[in-house]
Formats: structure tokens, sequence, C-alpha cells
């Protein structure tokens, strides 16, 4: 065990937040906390690390345990740049570092009893960096800024200048380079693209240490966790396995719990019905009887209706009418930005009922496509063209279309007269605005609020094409399956950018990547589209040499031809043999340190300066090549 949260109660004045919490996290163990908006995962965090006060209960953490912490809003400050702030959590290996280079130096016109005493603070300190592992050290911290998407060219920006996005990815960085036993991590995908979300997937999977997780990602969690510990109305429960895992025990839960509960709440009608008729004979012997039953009743353990049963709403996507077959054509596309090339030449068909997801690394000008089709941005160069009978509705995360003085309720209510009050709380409550919080004016809302009361007013309109761009943020897990099984039950045509792979997974028939200026199109759902990377079976839309086209169709299909093939073949042995290569070297190179270690020992040779000078050179310049090897080792691996 590495941590133990123990009946733990938290409530702000009459809102009970945690009640009696409790759960284990063992040593190596990757544990997801789950639960909806406002359920008190963050709040627990900051109980566990001693932010905010207990109102009962403990936390207790393994004997000299080192834990750490992200949260989702970080403030660096200061003039360091974005290298060095990362760096700067080696800075112990970096003083050992400096010494040794101290002491080599000094040793070569040292001798005698000063030679020795050097000599023996050099094998100290030497030994201590080995053990930091101070020779991988720098290929570590670059391997870290690279995984998290900053490239080379952003590494000397100042941090004071980042977003906070940004913010938050150097504070995972350096969160993850000082290690700690275990670490908690809120929300740590959030501002990382697809990319560097599945290379950290890569990493905590490998991290020798615990990790505790708070995230809405249900496909990172399924990639990491090995135990689900979920916060449902103050309670706490703990599930083995993956989210999927916990989904599949969890609706067994609720069945068993739905069954007893309406098994017991027959008993009591059923008892209640017979005292009726016992106290209507309105003889001595049937009203004992009766008072006898009563008693019964008043002893039982009544159950509680199970929680969750607001799972049941569903939310029901109607469009006005129907569009045509083709419902988007875009034809020889072009968008650049100060000189960045976006895209050129882009060719794209999305047919009716189709419901097509956008992916792509961050900076793609993937929201730049969606917002071109909405007419918001102009192109460069192309055509724009939509089906017969296409009504759009659109999605935009800094979309502002609200009275501002107007309630939560009163904006749905406007906008859509004919829905009943019920109608109106149960859609507000698909998107976590529940009880009073309806009654709150558009103008308090947060940025993340607006946008879900954006996606609930889109989600309730007649159009038969929509254009979302990032649907899921700011919605948690509850909300994203109720928007899931609108999305697949929506006869209409949907065209989407999503970063939540389970949410593509689950509605998209088909997937984009926007990549190297073009689209490559997969059929299926995210996995197939995996499936389909890995066999290099992409058609490719938008080739820097497209085929004809036509006004009424655009048809572009091209695959990697013989000539392709080969090439990246011959480019994959290549890399291959020169890792193979670089491991060698550095092997050699290892087993040559710790040769001159040895001799550098040995007595004949220590008290011969001249040749203790000799072997600190060789050392020296072994272990330069040994780092270039490493870190040329770490970025071909990488590929």
């Amino acid at each position: 065990m590495i941590l133990s949260v123990s009946n733990i109660d938290k409530a702000f004045g009459d809102n009970v937040v945690l009640s009696g919490v409790s759960f284990l996290v063992n040593e190596h163990e990757k544990v997801a906390l789950i639960g909806r908006n406002g359920a008190g995962k963050s709040t627990l965090f900051k109980i566990i690390m001693g932010e905010l006060p207990a109102d009962a209960g403990t936390v207790t953490l393994a004997k000299d345990a080192g834990i750490g912490y992200l949260s989702q809003h970080q403030d660096l400050t200061g003039h360091l740049t974005v290298f060095e702030e990362v760096n700067s959590v080696k800075d112990r290996i970096w003083a050992m570092e400096a010494r040794m280079r101290d002491l080599e130096e000094a040793m070569k016109h040292a001798e005698g009893e000063a030679l020795d005493t050097m000599y023996k603070e050099y094998s100290s300190v030497s030994h201590a960096y080995e053990q930091a592992n101070g020779y991988a050290a720098h290929s570590e911290v670059q391997g870290v800024l690279r995984g998290l998407g900053f490239d080379e060219t952003t590494w000397d920006k100042e941090t004071s200048i980042l977003s906070g996005g940004q913010k938050t990815r150097v504070a995972l960085a350096k969160l993850l380079l000082e290690a700690p036993d275990i670490i908690l991590l809120d929300e740590p995908t959030n501002h990382l693209d697809l990319a560097s979300v599945a290379w950290l997937e890569t990493f905590l999977s490998n991290y020798k240490g615990a990790v505790l997780i708070v995230s809405h990602d249900r496909y990172f969690l399924n990639k990491i966790v090995t135990k689900v510990v979920e916060i449902e109305h103050g309670k706490s429960m703990d599930f083995p396995g993956n989210y999927d895992d916990f989904a599949a025990k969890k609706a067994m839960v609720r069945e068993a719990e739905r069954k007893a509960y309406e098994k017991q709440q027959a008993e009591i009608r059923h008892q209640e019905e017979v005292i009726a008729k016992l106290r209507s004979f309105g003889r001595e012997k049937q009203i004992k009887r009766a008072e006898s039953r009563e008693k019964l009743l008043e002893r039982m353990d009544v159950l509680d209706r199970p929680a969750g049963e607001e799972r049941g709403m569903t939310l029901r996507l109607t469009p006005h009418m129907q569009s045509g077959n083709d419902v988007l054509i875009l034809h020889d596309l072009a968008k650049s930005y100060s000189g960045n090339t976006l895209f050129e030449n882009l060719d794209l068909l999305i047919r009716k009922g189709e419901k097509v997801a956008l992916l792509g690394d961050n900076g793609t000008g993937k929201t730049t496509l969606l917002k071109i089709v909405q007419g918001l941005v102009t192109p460069d160069r192309g055509s724009v063209r939509f089906g017969a009978k296409v009504c759009v509705g659109y999605y935009d995360q800094e979309q502002q279309n609200f009275t501002e003085s107007n309630t939560l309720f009163d904006e749905i209510s406007d906008a859509y007269p004919g829905m009943t009050n019920t109608e109106i709380r149960n859609t507000l409550a698909a998107f976590c605005f529940t009880g009073d919080d309806v009654y709150q004016p558009v103008s308090s809302l947060s940025g993340g609020e607006r946008g879900r009361l954006s996606l609930a007013k889109l989600m309730l309109s007649e159009a038969n094409f929509l254009l979302l761009d990032e649907p899921t943020n700011h919605l948690d897990i509850l909300g994203r399956e109720i928007l899931e099984d609108a999305v697949r039950a929506y006869e209409g045509t949907v065209f989407y950018v999503s970063h939540d792979r389970y949410f593509v997974n689950k509605t998209a028939t088909r997937v984009l990547e926007l990549t190297h200026n073009r689209i490559l199109s997969y059929d299926g759902n995210y996995d197939d589209y995996l499936n389909f990377k890995e066999r290099k079976e992409a058609v490719a839309f938008g080739d820097p040499k497209p085929q004809s086209t036509s006004a009424s169709t655009v048809e572009t299909e091209s695959k990697l031809d013989w000539k392709e093939q080969k090439e990246a073949q011959a480019q994959q042995r290549k890399m291959k043999n020169r890792i193979a290569s670089l491991e060698k070297t550095i092997s050699d190179c290892e087993a040559r340190i710790s040769d001159i270690d040895a001799l550098m020992a040995d007595p004949s040779v220590c008290t011969n300066s001249l040749r203790l000078s000799e072997l600190s050179a060789e050392r020296e310049a072994v272990e330069e090549e040994l780092l270039s090897a490493m870190t040329e080792w770490e970025e071909l691996a990488s590929e």
C-alpha cells in the first residue's frame, strides 16, 4: 500500500460532497478516480495533498514515499524558458555532473594525498550520478518534452507567455521527470493532441510508481488503469479492471440494485394492501393482525432508490427534413496562414447519414476547415458546396449567441417554446445543469458552461447536417454517453472534430486524418482507423497531384505505389540497422566507462597523476559519445 484514503467526509455548508470515501492505492498500481462534474474528485485530490482539510477521515501515505500532483490549472511565472523550466527538475544531477568535471580537471594537476582525496570524492559523486541515471538525464528531458508536443522551436519560449494549456504541459513534463512514488493527475490529457496522448499512455503504463488519475478520457483510462474508484452521490465504490470493465460491472450492480428495490417496493405495496384489507373488516382479531404487519413494515430496512437513475434520460436529435444523398462537397480547397500551409488541393465528399470524425495534430487546421465549411473563414482557393435540402447546425466552442440576461431555462424555452418544463429540465440535466442551476443567468456562466449550453441548444435544433468542434469538451462521462447515444441514433449527417477517441469509436462511421496538408480517409471507427493505419490502406483526399473531379461528385483515390512502399521499407531497414549499431555503441561505451573506473581505482594507477589524467580525459570523451548515441537512439526509437 502506498496511499490509503479512509472514511473521508467533506461538506461546503449544507452541500455534502464526500461521505465516507475510502480506497487504497497499491505500489505500481494505476487507478482511475471517476464521477460526474461536481462529484468531488478535485476536492478529494486537494485533501490528499493537504491543500484542503477533511471534515473527517484520514489520508495515509507510505513512509518516505514521494507524491506529486498535477492540477488542471498552472500559473508559471518568471523568465525561465520551457527547456530551462523542465531541465531544472534535474538540477541535482547537473550539479553532480559539474562537480565531476571540476574534479576531473583538478586531478590533472594534483598528486599525493590531495589526488587521493579528490579521487575518493570523484568516486562517490560518480556513483551517485550513475544511481540517479545521470547518463540518460539529457535524453530523458528531451524525450519528455518531445513526447508532450514541445518541438525544439518552442524550447526557448519563456513560460510566462505560454497559454494555459502549454503551462499545464510544462508542469506535467516536470512531474513525470521528478518521478515520485505516486502521482495524482487531474485531467492530464485536456491539452494534448492525439500523438501526445498516445505517448503519455505508453509512459504511464511503464511508470514504476503508482498513478491516481481523474479523467473523462475513457479510451485513455482503458489503456492505463487496472482499478476504477467511482464517486457517486458522495460515496465511493471500487471496481477492478479498466473503464470498460467498470462500465460492465457497474451496469450489473445497478441492475441488481434496481431489481432489489423494485422487489422490496412491491412487497411494501402488498403489505399495505393487506393491512388496509384487514382493517376494513373492523374486527379486533384482524385489526391486531394489521397492527402486527405495520410493526414489521416499520422495522423493515427500506432500500433507497438506486443512484444513477438519471442515466435513463435520452436526447433525441430529429432533422426537420431529409437532405439529398450528397451533403458536402469540397473541391481543390487550400488555406494558409502567414506562409504556413494548412492544406491544399483538398477534395472531400460527405454523404447522407455519415458520422465523420476529423482527426489530426494540434495546428493542422481541423477547426479552420470546419469554419470554412460553415462560412466563417474564407479559403485561399477552392469551393464549398452543400447538397440539396441541407440545413446546417454548427457548434463552436467560442459561440456566444445567447441573451445574457436570460436564465438557462429561459434560453432553452425562448429558442424552443414548444418544449415542456420537464423536457427543458431533462435536456439541461443531460448537459450537467441540474437543480437551481437552471435559473442562473447566462451572464454568470464560465466558458465551459457556455459551451455546454450552446451544445444543448444545437442538439435540439432540426438541422440535418451538424458541424461539431470538440463537442465532448466540458462534459463528464455521463454527458458524453448521452451525447454518444444521440449522435448514433441521429438520422442526419455529422461532421466533427474531436480528441475524444472513445467518442469517435462509438459514433464515427468514417475517420478523416488531416496530415501533411492533405486528408486521408478511413472507413469505420477509431479502432478501424488504427488497424487501417497499421496496414497502410488509407484512401487519400487532397493529394498534391489530385485526380480529375466533376461538379457532382469528388472521388479521389490513391495508395502508396510500389516504389513508395519499397522506399519506405528501405528507410525502415536503415533505421533498424542504425538503432542496432547505436545499441552496440552504447553497450561498448558503458563497458569502457566501467573498465576506466576500475583502472582508476587500481593502486598502481591512482598514484600516477599522468595516467589518471589520460584516463579522465578518455572517460569524458566516452561519456560524450555515450550521450550522443543515447540521444540519437531515443529519437530513432521514437520514430
